[in-house]
């Protein structure tokens, strides 16, 4: 997923939304902030005010003023820690809270998204930004008001107090930052895009490492572990030379910083020391000004060091923002209304469709009128588009042209919650959650009973199995389903839909990979499932297909013959030839 850079302002400007549900908490952690750096200023005060008096008249500083002092330093400090725990604890967690909301924002928008979106972007990159990306975004959403907001007020609180005490001498130490400034820009940008190369790269280790681990069982067929770790291992040693290189820039960062230190002290020494020779500054005053510039410069060393914390934060943003920015082109159109009273009826009117990648023409102007109830069959060759245009029902895709009609309501002024509600499918490749097999059955309508979901399991002819596994129903069935054999999984998946009730069904080859004995169970289960409602079944074994009212031939993106099984063998055209070319496993068992 190849995004434009954004600059870090508009990053920001996006980002500081977030703070309007913080906002008392946010003032708050502020406040605080403001108490710790007035406890803070107050102790070089403390102590210009003792060594000038000690220098002038030491008979004037009495025991009673000097515990007077240490009262009052020792109330502030208590403030001070006060203050510092809100920041550290309230503060904390509501950089959690911030990370917490951006990142249900960004699960929510991936629900919006096409499969055109997760068909070019890699699972282990989609997985890296809602999670790990998001990471040093608590850290950052609490410390960046807040770090700047201390460095402001200290800059400002600083030059004031330093002016009064010697205006030339302040000027000079301040018109050394900036040239600080600039000179660590370039270093700072490099870290920036140093950390977002890092953030880019363990996207793609992320997707490496789940590619390998969830197809674990072909590289053991194919005995190909060792090529795997030579995979992984030069990921793994890209993503080292990655990191070697941000800690390079990382350290020039630092390096250019600690000299710029060190000049500043050498500024305070000299000219400190000849404006004392010449009597323009008193001993007292340079003990202060020597410790407002330690807190100066020590301000500067953390907003420095926070650069690299800033910078890990600004880059998750961005990285958030990218997927935040990703078009959600099937959405609801404005005043749409439910799909209600459904009788399956389905219209395409001059429907032609292609892929916004690659703009190859999948289906051209496709009309077709499906009766309710009515059992409509799609053969074809592969890339026939036979999937594309069941696909197209549900609008997991729009059209590119023409319309689809629901009793003739155009599915894209109803809402996509009722039309998806309508319609069931069942696929060859079935896809069950890490849960037990009741979970999954009741995923076909949330909140079902128990009851309910065992009527469905019947119904699908599943009940038996499910009550011969360890735990039944409670029975956990693994990542995917991975416990259970193929024609098991492909029973709850029916049993899901069951659940559902939809009025139209699609059957995208769902019994093409299993065994005989299996298909033979689950084509029953099919059969009970159809019962009633508008049915589209994609064929690759043509035996499931001969009952069906309608077949149609799908080829070179056009419906290219149409007819039941007997009229289709009499033209003796492409469905003909697709008949009599099945393999000796079809033919046996189209004599059955």
């Amino acid at each position: 997923m190849k995004q434009n850079e954004m600059k870090t302002g508009t990053l920001l400007k996006r980002f500081v939304p977030y703070y309007k549900k913080y906002t008392k908490v946010m003032v708050m952690d502020l406040f605080c902030a403001s108490l710790t750096t007035i406890c803070e200023m107050v102790l070089p005060l403390i102590l210009r005010y003792i060594t000038n008096q000690g220098l002038r008249d030491v008979t004037t500083l009495t025991i009673r003023t000097i515990i007077g002092i240490g009262a009052l330093y020792f109330g502030l400090r208590i403030i001070d820690g006060l203050a510092s725990f809100y920041m550290a604890y309230t503060g904390h967690v509501m950089g959690a809270a911030i990370e917490t909301d951006m990142r249900q924002d960004a699960f929510e928008h991936l629900q919006k998204l096409s499969d055109n979106y997760f068909n070019n972007t890699k699972v282990g990159q989609i997985m890296s930004r809602i999670t790990s990306d998001l990471f040093d975004v608590t850290e950052f959403a609490h410390h960046c008001p807040e770090e700047f907001f201390i460095a402001f007020l200290k800059t400002v609180v600083s030059f004031i107090i330093l002016a009064g005490i010697n205006l030339p001498l302040t000027l000079i130490i301040f018109l050394l930052i900036p040239v600080m400034g600039i000179s660590c820009t370039y270093f700072n940008l490099q870290v920036k895009n140093a950390f977002k190369h890092q953030r880019n790269h363990i996207g793609e280790l992320n997707a490496r490492i789940e590619d390998s681990l969830l197809g674990n069982r072909v590289v053991r067929a194919f005995a190909n572990e060792k090529i795997e770790i030579e995979k992984f291992n030069r990921d793994n040693l890209a993503f080292l030379e990655i990191k070697r290189k941000t800690y390079k820039y990382m350290a020039a960062f630092q390096n250019t910083i600690r000299m710029f230190d060190g000049l500043m002290y050498v500024v305070v020494i000299v000219a400190g020391g000849i404006f004392m020779i010449k009597g323009l500054i008193e001993p007292g005053d340079l003990v202060a000004y020597t410790l407002y510039v330690t807190t100066l410069l020590a301000t500067i060393r953390r907003i420095i060091e926070f650069a690299e914390q800033f910078q890990r934060g600004i880059t998750g943003v961005e990285r958030f923002m990218e997927l935040m920015d990703a078009n959600v082109d099937i959405f609801d159109e404005e005043g749409a209304k439910p799909l209600c009273d459904v009788k399956g009826n389905i219209t395409f009117h001059h429907v032609s469709f292609e892929y916004p990648d690659d703009h190859n023409p999948v289906l051209s102007s496709i009309n077709l009128d499906i009766k309710k109830g009515e059992k409509v069959a799609l053969v074809g060759p592969s890339g026939g588009g036979k999937t594309t245009l069941c696909n197209l029902i549900p609008r997991f895709y729009d059209p590119t042209e023409g319309e689809i009609l629901i009793d003739g309501q155009d599915i894209r002024n109803v809402t996509l919650e009722s039309l998806r509600s309508t319609v069931g499918v069942v696929q060859q490749d079935v896809y069950l959650f890490s849960g037990t097999v009741f979970e999954n059955i009741e995923y076909g309508h949330p909140g079902a009973s128990k009851e309910e979901v065992i009527q469905a399991a019947k119904l699908a002819g599943a009940h038996e199995f499910i009550t011969g596994l360890k735990d039944g129903y409670d029975t956990y069935v693994g990542e995917r389903g991975v416990k259970l054999s193929g024609g098991q999984k492909q029973r709850i998946s029916i049993a899901r839909v069951f659940l559902k009730n939809p009025q139209v069904l699609i059957l995208d080859e769902a019994t093409s990979a299993l065994d005989n004995e299996s298909e033979h169970l689950v084509s029953q289960s099919l059969e009970r499932l159809a019962v009633g409602r508008t049915t589209l079944t994609i064929a690759h074994r043509l035996t499931t297909i001969q009952n069906a009212d309608r077949i149609l031939v799908l080829s070179d993106s056009n419906i290219v013959e149409e007819g039941n099984h007997e009229e289709l063998l009499l033209k003796r055209g492409m469905y003909y030839q697709l008949y009599t070319s099945a393999d000796e496993e079809g033919q046996a068992a189209l004599t059955r």
